[in-house]
């Protein structure tokens, strides 16, 4: 049996003890709270690992310690079903009080104003956004809204183990601090896959619009038009070699196939195998090395891989926004706590830059300053500037109808031709409909 098939089959006692536990607890109310007097109670979620959970909660205590008469109700989650709930919430008026967001995701909360337009408190100076920079700060608008504040940023890159590339007896990528084409990519997951009988590349990202957007890019197209009302691009062979480049990986087995990734996925991010040595890398931000930093502290960050028709196809994109909902009863309070959660020094000697690069300047400045960043830290940091050549405009929020659009890459993700087709018709049907 092999090591990630012991790790499974440990999970599955551990998991029906999870469900069993689960299914015991209470209910709390769906309702927020803001009683007669002064205390209040904010509901706030969030996805992460469990590194993220603790030293968010410290975050939340140490608020409530400065303003004793807030508390708050933690909901945190992990990524695999956040967003599933979270759309079940603001369906019934449910939603939390503050909501961490992704970028993927802003454009349809808006729209179905399920979150609230935070410029009333941008402009009365509850929050305050004149560290941001005006191109961050926009990123959370949707048609003039101010959705959500972003907090922190990150960019596409390769995390890796570089003891797994020793281990095959080949360089690192990127060593020379140029970047690396595709056809690289793919020969050294090969090579390490050959060497080792490790995954040379661990990531099930083949039905990912996110990393398939980074590829539309890297062949200077976009993924949606303008007006979002259907795909940016006219040529389906850019889906195809993309989809035939992954099928080539899987058929070798440098790359898991579908069945195998949902499998590893259920192990969690710290015991993924990149992180524990049975794969070499995978696609991943440049937050990567650091988040995962107490579980293994050698993983590594490298530039993806470039095409000479646009080497500028990477984009800085907010790590996480935090949005209000629009059914909150304490909405001003939300603001305020949003604006010290991104803000104060506090908070952010609190997180150390784990949720991305902090937006704010003056943290940003604060924290390399500090002589409190680690050395993964310090790397992310240095990350951002060393794409920056890379580094192209950052494309509008996704449109309405992208968990369609997801889904339907999802379906055609493995089998290329007729896919591209496929995928291009029930695109521009689903964009059509929804914007």
């Amino acid at each position: 049996m092999s090591k990630i098939a012991r790790r499974l089959a440990a999970l599955g006692l551990a998991a029906t003890m999870v469900g069993s536990l689960a299914a015991c607890g209470g209910n709390s109310s769906d309702s927020q709270t803001a009683d007669g007097g002064n205390n209040i109670t904010i509901k706030f979620t969030w996805w992460g690992n469990q590194s993220r959970h603790d030293y968010t909660q410290k975050i939340l205590d140490k608020y409530t310690e400065l303003h004793p008469n807030v508390k708050f109700e933690a909901i945190p989650a992990g990524w695999d079903g956040y967003f599933d709930k979270l759309s079940t919430q603001a369906a019934s008026g449910s939603m939390p009080d503050i909501v961490q967001m992704d970028y993927l995701y802003l454009t349809t909360y808006a729209n179905n104003n399920s979150i609230a337009d935070l410029q009333p408190y941008v402009d009365d100076g509850t929050i305050d956004v004149s560290q941001i920079a005006d191109n961050v700060v926009d990123a959370g608008k949707v048609d003039k809204k101010l959705a959500g504040i972003v907090g922190g940023t990150g960019t596409v890159a390769i995390g890796y183990n570089p003891e797994v590339f020793k281990e095959a007896g080949i360089e690192e990528p990127n060593q020379d601090g140029s970047a690396w084409t595709w056809d690289e990519f793919v020969e050294t997951a090969k090579t390490i896959k050959k060497k080792t009988g490790k995954y040379g590349i661990c990531s099930g990202v083949a039905d990912d619009t996110n990393i398939f957007n980074y590829w539309v890019r890297s062949h200077g197209e976009q993924l949606f038009s303008d007006d979002n009302k259907s795909l940016g691009y006219d040529d389906d062979q850019i889906l195809v070699d993309y989809l035939d480049m992954w099928k080539d990986l899987m058929d070798c087995d440098a790359e898991p196939d579908p069945d195998e990734y949902t499998q590893i996925q259920s192990l969690g991010q710290e015991a993924g195998p990149v992180v524990t040595g049975d794969a070499a890398m995978l696609n991943e931000n440049n937050n990567y090395a650091s988040k995962m930093s107490s579980a293994n502290p050698n993983l590594k960050v490298t530039i993806p891989p470039v095409s000479d028709i646009n080497k500028k196809a990477i984009w800085n994109k907010p790590s996480y926004m935090l949005c209000i909902s629009e059914k909150s009863k304490v909405k001003k309070e939300a603001a305020e706590f949003i604006n010290w959660f991104i803000n104060s020094e506090e908070s952010n000697d609190i997180m150390m830059a784990e949720r991305g690069v902090p937006s704010p300047q003056n943290i940003r400045d604060h924290l390399l300053d500090s002589g409190k960043l680690n050395e993964k830290q310090q790397e992310m940091f240095e990350y951002a500037d060393q794409v920056v050549e890379y580094t192209g405009d950052t494309p509008d929020p996704d449109p309405m109808g992208i968990s369609e659009v997801s889904k339907s890459l999802q379906d055609c993700a493995y089998s290329a031709l007729e896919a591209a087709e496929k995928f291009r018709k029930e695109a521009n049907e689903i964009l059509e409909r929804n914007n």
